[in-house]
Order: C-alpha cells, then structure tokens, then sequence
C-alpha cells in the first residue's frame, strides 16, 4: 500500500444518518447505534413521510468525501421507496462512498457488500426499463383508440385572449383562469415575451 492509499483510508470517516417520520419519534436510538460503530458525525432528519425533502441527508451528501462511509441502522431510512434507496445508493457509487446498513448488515466497503452495489444498479436499471416500456405501451394503445400521445395542442385564440387581459391589469393567474388555461402556461408565456 503506497503512502498516499495510507493518507486517504486514514482520514476516511465514518458518518451516520439517522431519520425518523414525525416529531413524536425518538432519534436516540438510531444515534446511541451509529456512535457504538465510531461514526465521526451524525446527521439527522425529523420529517413526514409525505415529503423527500430532508436537509440533514442533503448536508451529509454535501460533506462526506470519497472513500468515508454513510452509516444506517436500517435501509429504509435512506429512502420510504426502493426508488429513492437506489438514488441515493447510485449517488454513493458514483462518489465512492461506502454504505453501511446495520440491520441488514450490508457493508458495501468489503468485496461481498460491493456485490450489494451491483445488485442495486441491476435493480434500478431494470426498473428504469420498465417504465419505458410501460411509456411505449401506454403510447401504442393511445394511438390504437385514435387518441394523440402527449400534451394536447395549445390553443393559440386563448393564449393571445390571456395576454391581452394581463397586458390590461389582470394578473396572470386571473387570466389562465378566464381563459382555461394553465397558470404555468400563461407565465411561460409572459417570461417568453419578456426575453423577445
């Protein structure tokens, strides 16, 4: 091993992710766990399963540095989907980040647990496949009923009718409203105009 390989697996850290849905869960026990394995630092995430949206994943994402390990208790608190495990576990790859999963003891550092990477991507592209193939049949069938795939035309009438109302004092929501357009539709338009 040459001293460069040395320096990089010496400050190669451990750094734990704990999550827990709502407030009225307890982060204790995922957090006394990652301290017990020597995680350098634990990021936390107290949010609804409703919502992907999680600052704490976001700023050990932002932090962690090839060659560390993300530590779990379990891989459901990477993601509540196996959609959104794969993303995170295909993000690690990419930033050669080892994953530690303490409940299902997967370590993916060692040459067996690189195997679970592998498994992942497998797992994620076969999914992507499916639904392209899904897209395709969904199309076909449309086309066999006689009906067009994709957005509907835009109505050229009611597009100049909602601009006009905005040109005279109407905000732009008001006018999609008159018009039956789509609110975004309506600002599209209006940003296009604007950049002519």
């Amino acid at each position: 091993m040459d001293n460069e390989t040395n320096q990089a697996s010496a400050m190669a850290h451990i750094l734990g992710y704990a999550r827990v849905s709502t407030d009225d869960q307890d982060l204790d026990g995922q957090k006394q766990r990652l301290a017990t394995i020597g995680a350098l630092r634990i990021f936390e995430d107290v949010v609804s399963g409703k919502t992907f949206d999680r600052p704490g994943l976001t700023e050990l994402l932002d932090y962690i540095r090839p060659g560390d390990t993300l530590a779990v208790v379990r891989l459901d608190r990477l993601g509540r989907s196996l959609r959104e495990l794969l993303d995170v576990v295909e993000t690690l790859k990419k930033r050669g980040v080892a994953l530690l999963s303490l409940e299902e003891k997967i370590d993916t550092s060692s040459a067996a647990g690189e195997l679970v990477f592998h498994v992942f991507g497998a797992i994620a592209q076969f999914e992507r496949r499916l639904i392209a193939e899904r897209t395709r049949d969904g199309m076909s069938a449309a086309r066999a009923k006689g009906r067009k795939p994709g957005r509907p035309t835009l109505d050229q009438e009611k597009l100049t009718a909602a601009m006009l109302l905005v040109k005279n004092g109407m905000t732009p929501t008001q006018a999609a409203r008159q018009t039956g357009l789509g609110r975004s539709t309506v600002y599209r338009e209006i940003q296009a105009g604007s950049k002519a």
